[in-house]
């Protein structure tokens, strides 16, 4: 049943009733924001924590260390 799910003509029916739901300056944003998505969750299914990691090493570079008196 959902073999010849992604043939062309399919595939160019969908782009077209996204177009006409989304509009033309739209589906860019959409795509970006949709690529942005994924290779985030690609990257924390991969990495684990290395964003996390990054954000710790950030916020503590951020933050004054206090001054021995």
């Amino acid at each position: 049943m959902l073999d010849n799910l992604f043939t062309p003509t399919h595939l160019i029916i969908i782009l077209v009733i996204a177009l006409l739901i989304f509009g033309p300056r739209k589906l860019p944003e959409l795509g970006k924001g949709l690529g942005e998505g994924l290779k985030g969750f690609k990257d924390g299914i991969k990495g684990g924590g290395d964003a996390a990691k990054q954000e710790n090493v950030a916020k503590t570079e951020a933050t004054p260390t206090p001054q021995p008196k």
